[in-house]
Formats: C-alpha cells, structure tokens, sequence
C-alpha cells in the first residue's frame, strides 16, 4: 500500500475512534503526513487561504478581504459554491426583524431549545448561542453581498416551534451564492482558484502551526473512481503560504462512499445523496492527521423530504417542506395510514419513513396534498416538479390510490379523520404543531386536504444529506486540537467541516444561518 493510502488510513482510524483515537495512534504518528515549511518552498504568499467557495468560504474570504487581508480561495471542483449552490435557499434566523414585522414572537431560548430537541441534547450550547448572537448579523450580511429574500412571512420548517425560517427568491442557495461569489470576486487583493484542490496543511518547523497548504491546480475530479481523493493524481502540485493562516470551510462528506460507508454500514457505496459529487472527507482527514480533534462523526443526517424518482437533492425537498407536509399528510402505502409527523424534525421523520422501508423495501411512503396545501412562493416549483416526473397529479382520490396500490377506503378515512382534526382546532395523534393558532387561517376556511382535488403526490426516501460531525471549534471558529485541548494556531474552520453545533441532527434551514455566520466569524478572527 503506498504513503498515500496509508495515510489515509491512518485519518479514517482517526476519524472512526473520536478522541480516543489519538491517545491510541500517539499525538506523532498524527503529525507524520503533513511536511513542514522546511520540506517545502513556496510558490506563492497570502496572508490567509479559505479552503472552500460555499457559505462559509465565501463568508470567510470576504470578512478576511474587508481587513485589508490578501486572500486565496481554494476550489476543487469546476464550479464555485459546493452543496451551498444546490441548497433550497432557506435560511433560519431567530428573533429576526423579519419575524417582528409579521407579528411572529420568538426568541433566543426558543431556537436553541428547538436545535436540543432535534440534536438530541448532545449540540455544543456554546456554538448556538453564538449563531442566535449572530444569525441577524449574518442575514444583513448577505443581503450586503447581493442576495435577496423573499418579503412575505417566514416559513415554518419541521422541527421549529414557529415560522423563522426565510426563503431566497429563487428558492435555492444559488441566490445567495451567486451574488457573494461576484462580491468576493471585486474585493481587492482576493483570488478564487476552481479545479485547486488542496492535499494537505504545511506545518511550521517545530510542526505546532499551520503555515500553508500544499495543493494541486488544473486538478479534475473523476466521479467514476471509488475515492477519488486517493486514487486522482491529476493537477500539479503547489505551495502557498499563509501567514496569518488557514480557514477549511471545505464542506461534508455525505457523497464519500467510504468514510460514509465506515460511519453508518448502511450507507452502501451506491446509495444517493442530496451532495454534489465532490463532498468527500479529504480535506477533514487532512486536519485529523494535524491533531485537529473529531466531534460527533458518525452522526449522519439524512433528508425525510427526499425522493427515490430524481437523483440528488432535487425539487421534491421545497415541494414537501413547503407544501405537502406542512398541510398535507404522509401514508404508508401498505395501509393507507399516517405514521408520522410531518413538521417533526428530520431524524424523527427520517427514522419513521425507514420503519416502513426496512420491513418493505421499496415500498416507499407518499405525501398527499391538494393545492391548498402548498404555500403561495411554492407555486411556481409545482410545474417543474410535475415535468420531471418527481410529483404526480391526480384527479381523484381513487386514482391515486390505483397508482400507489393504496387501499382507497383507509386512505379516504384517514383523510376525513385529519381534516376533521384540522377544522375542530384539536391536537391529532401525532401532535403537529402547524395546525394550530395562526396558521390555520392559511388554509382560508377551507380543509387542509380538498376533497374535490386534484391530489398531489410524491414518494418518499431518505437520503444522505448532512453530515453533523466534524473538526471541534471554538466560539472563534478556532480549530481545536486533540493532543492539547487547545487551538491549532493558524486553523480556522467554519460550516459543514465543523461537528458540534446541530448534535445528532441540524434542525431544517440552521445550515445557511451556521455556514455564513461562523464563515465571517473565522474572517473576522484570523
């Protein structure tokens, strides 16, 4: 096996064994991979390099750029924006001027108990009261930068007690990506290098200090190898310094079949992800072979909204989450009958779509709505989701249940049954907290499911989708380290690389608000 592999190996034994990994492999043996700055010479000189264009990159370069900073910004894939760029653009702030505007009382304590119950009580507290200090901050940044939010009022996504969450205009992480990226690109003294992957850090000569990366330019992913960050040797190598140092801000590792694979065995190497094809764990192993110390690694989110009738993240996650669950219902196929809450958070969902699946493998579970239960700003995703297929229409209830093999009685009962809930104001079975209070009086009077139709369906899958554990940081996005409980000096890290914030599941649309605000908090500290 060649020095390469091995030491991959070494990362992935580190990765796998959390902490104690390193007592048991030796603080030097983590040290061994990356060369120090006398092993190199270095073709070129920054104050600090951002790994990475998504949220948190991009909010890292341009902090670091507004402090007069010269920055390189490193992407390995062709294109700028990573998972950001695909996201569905919603982004959670609590307590916001938003939330003032449309009446919607929350607060602080609120988020933070939501994020808990989701994360299971294991989220690092420290890190969420940072993003509520923060997430308005964060937001008015971005609308700096160019991206623009719808102006009507916050969305109530699974797992939140209220509605805080915000939609971009063009319903996906694009509006705020691109509008950043093109920020980025007029800062003085920034440059944005797509195809440079970066293969390791460059420590300082006594190994303590990250001074540098050692990269390859030119380089192009190959999504037909297994792992592509062992196997692809294409590029040529370079070494940039960095003297004020490092930001990783190089995202998941949803689409590494086999870190995934090492985590959670029953992610096999074939199983579809919401990612893009380059959210490999390469540049998080690089940082555990430096010490950087793992949190919450093995914690895997996968998307309830999802569907196995479209590859990747799709359109049906916006045509659930802002529609068809929210008013709508989800059956199991077999029976005809609910089996979960459809607002609970994603684990909750997630977990109860895989009791179905793991006793009937393929008999994927439907979401049911009619038009009434899709918010307005959704309205123009339901031609596309019916041209590619992902969402079916019907104009009876009798023909959905032809097409999915549901029994037509038990599904016209359980839906009699919920919109009898709805309308009588009472608490249904599985507790769903949007049919209640205010957001009744979306649905106009009328019953959330119209039994005149047409129906809308979409079948239901999980998917890898976010990866919760990660580098532990700090409240200054600092990098710590595990063979001394304190920050490696000249790491930073921001977004997806990061564990600890969400526990063992992030709450829906905490993402864009953890990428962007610890992204600027690592620019602003460097």
């Amino acid at each position: 096996m060649n020095k390469e592999s091995m030491s991959r190996r070494e990362a992935l034994k580190l990765g796998a064994l959390g902490t104690a990994g390193f007592a048991m492999l030796g603080a030097s043996n983590a040290m061994a991979a990356a060369p120090t700055e006398k092993d190199v010479k270095f073709d070129e000189e920054y104050d600090v390099i951002v790994i990475g264009t998504g949220f948190a990159g991009l909010a890292a370069a341009a902090k670091a750029a507004e402090r007069g900073y010269k920055v390189l910004i490193l992407e390995k894939m062709g294109r700028i924006g990573g998972n950001s760029v695909i996201n569905g653009g919603g982004m959670a702030v609590p307590n916001s001027s938003w939330q003032k505007k449309y009446g919607i009382e929350d607060s602080g304590e609120k988020f933070i108990k939501d994020c808990l119950k989701a994360g299971l009580g294991i989220n690092h507290v420290e890190l969420l009261e940072t993003i509520v200090k923060r997430s308005q901050d964060a937001l008015d940044f971005s609308i700096k930068c160019g991206a623009k939010w719808q102006d009507v009022k916050p969305a109530w996504f699974g797992g939140h007690s209220v509605p805080r969450s915000l939609v971009t205009d063009n319903m996906s992480g694009s509006g705020v990506i691109k509008p950043m990226h093109e920020f980025v690109e007029k800062l003085p003294g920034c440059k944005i290098m797509t195809r440079a992957k970066m293969d390791d850090f460059v420590m300082s000569s006594d190994g303590t200090s990250v001074v540098g990366v050692t990269a390859r330019i030119n380089y192009r992913f190959d999504n037909k190898l297994y792992s592509d960050d062992v196997e692809n040797k294409t590029g040529e190598k370079k070494v940039y310094k960095a003297k004020k140092g490092v930001i990783l801000a190089s995202g998941g590792f949803s689409m590494d079949k086999e870190y995934r694979k090492i985590q959670d065995p029953r992610m096999t190497p074939d199983m579809d992800s919401t990612n893009h094809e380059g959210a490999t764990a390469g540049a998080l192993l690089k940082a555990f072979q430096i010490g950087a110390l793992p949190v919450h690694i093995s914690w895997i989110q996968e998307g309830p909204w999802a569907s196995p009738d479209e590859r990747g993240f799709g359109v049906a996650p916006l045509l659930t989450q802002q529609g068809l669950f929210k008013f709508g219902i989800a059956v199991d196929i077999r029976n005809g009958k609910r089996f979960m809450n459809e607002m609970a958070d994603r684990k909750t969902r997630a977990d109860a779509e895989y009791v179905i699946l793991r006793e009937a493998p393929k008999m994927y579970p439907v979401a049911i709505g009619t038009y009434n239960t899709f918010e307005e700003q959704i309205y123009p995703q339901i031609e596309k989701g019916l041209s590619g297929g992902v969402m079916k229409k019907f104009d009876t209830l009798d023909a959905l249940a032809a097409n999915y093999k549901i029994p037509a009685d038990a599904l016209k009962e359980t839906i009699k049954k919920y919109n009898e809930a709805v309308k009588a104001g009472t608490e249904d079975e599985f507790k769903k907290q949007t049919l209640k209070g205010d957001s009744l009086k979306e649905l106009k009077g009328g019953d959330p499911i119209d039994m005149k139709g047409p129906f809308y369906a979409i079948r239901l899958c999980p998917k890898p989708h976010h990866t919760m554990g990660g580098l532990q940081i700090n409240t200054k996005a600092q990098v710590i380290s595990g063979n001394t409980n304190k920050p490696i000096p000249g790491l930073y890290a921001a977004g997806e690389v990061t564990g600890g914030t969400h526990g063992a599941s992030r709450l829906g649309t905490v993402a864009v608000t953890d990428c962007l605000t610890f992204g600027m908090i690592a620019g602003e500290n460097i």
